[in-house]
């Protein structure tokens, strides 16, 4: 029993690095734009993260600038490929390349340095009494139940059930027949990148702050890579995302664990096992989806960039 629980509690934990992020990459596809700086922008806001709460230690005020930087350079991302059309998937490298070097490059003097302020956990009352779930979910620091409950379900309620989520479904598979419906793709696909952005950078702040937590080189170490394909598996739904992340934090918590417990197992063998986890979710959506006729495919228009004068 206890150690389900320990399991559970650090697989909501490090999924939850995860799901911010794969919910950022949701919102970016739904509009038709695949972006692959995820990695980047989760390096740069780890970083901006450790350092803002150097300067003023108080963990909300960390995560805010993280958010801002991601905002900033998912501006610059959906200026290139929304605006001016330019290569999608190599200027999403290129913003890997870009964060990674950056925040490697600032974060030098942080390295190995402990945040001076990190989300404390926050015990419901009464749900934290549960046997098992209750312990491990409803004792965590208030960053996890937004991230697992209230942003998906704004994210999904947003999509699904309102006017202007079908909009922005309909930019993400048909941006020529929204725009003659009189919808402003351009606009759209400008604002929903940028903040699948934010989320992104918000996600790295979440894994210095909360997580790990400190800065260093690496600390990033391909999440942003998995929760690009966690969009996949989720078949491009919030709740999705939020679902897969927790089974790669699964993954992960299995891996800390049986290290920590010393089980005849190679180290090594445990800490790939999210990354043999990354090249299933890729693979099971081409066989789980099609033979159980979900239709959860990629939104038709993902990837192609869109200009009014070419209709």
């Amino acid at each position: 029993m206890e150690l389900i629980t320990g399991i559970l509690t650090t697989a909501f934990l490090a999924g939850g690095v995860l799901a911010l992020a794969a919910l950022g990459e949701v919102l970016a596809e739904r509009v038709g734009v695949f972006n692959l700086g995820v990695e980047g922008l989760m390096a740069l806001g780890g970083v901006t993260g450790i350092i803002a709460v150097t300067l003023y230690p108080n963990p909300f005020f960390g995560f805010a600038m993280a958010l801002l930087v991601g905002l900033g350079f998912g501006a610059l991302f959906a200026l290139a490929t929304v605006v001016f059309r330019a290569n999608q998937v190599l200027c999403g490298l290129a913003l890997t390349m870009l964060g990674s070097g950056l925040a490697v490059t600032i974060g030098k003097s942080y390295s190995g340095m402990p945040a001076k302020a990190t989300f404390e956990k926050i015990i419901v009352p009464y749900l934290s009494d549960l046997p098992i779930l209750g312990r491990a979910f409803f004792s965590q620091n208030i960053l996890v139940y937004l991230i697992y409950l209230i942003i998906p379900a704004i994210i999904s309620f947003v999509l699904f059930r309102t006017r202007h989520g079908m909009n922005v479904r309909a930019v993400g598979e048909n941006p020529a027949a929204a725009d003659s419906a009189g919808i402003p793709v351009t606009l759209i696909r400008f604002c929903y990148v940028t903040i699948g952005a934010a989320l992104g950078a918000g996600a790295g702040a979440y894994l210095t702050l909360a997580f790990v937590p400190s800065w260093s080189d690496g600390v990033v170490a391909g999440r942003g890579w998995i929760a690009v394909a966690l969009v996949i598996f989720a078949g491009y739904r919030p709740f999705g995302a939020v679902f897969g992340a927790l089974l790669f934090g699964v993954i992960t918590a299995i891996g800390y664990v049986g290290q920590a417990r010393n089980w005849p197992i190679s180290p090594t063998f445990l800490s790939m096992l999210p990354y043999l986890g990354t090249m299933l979710a890729m693979i099971l959506p081409v066989f789980l989806w099609r033979r159980l006729r979900l239709g959860f495919t990629a939104p038709a228009g993902l990837g192609v960039p869109f200009f009014r004068d070419e209709r």
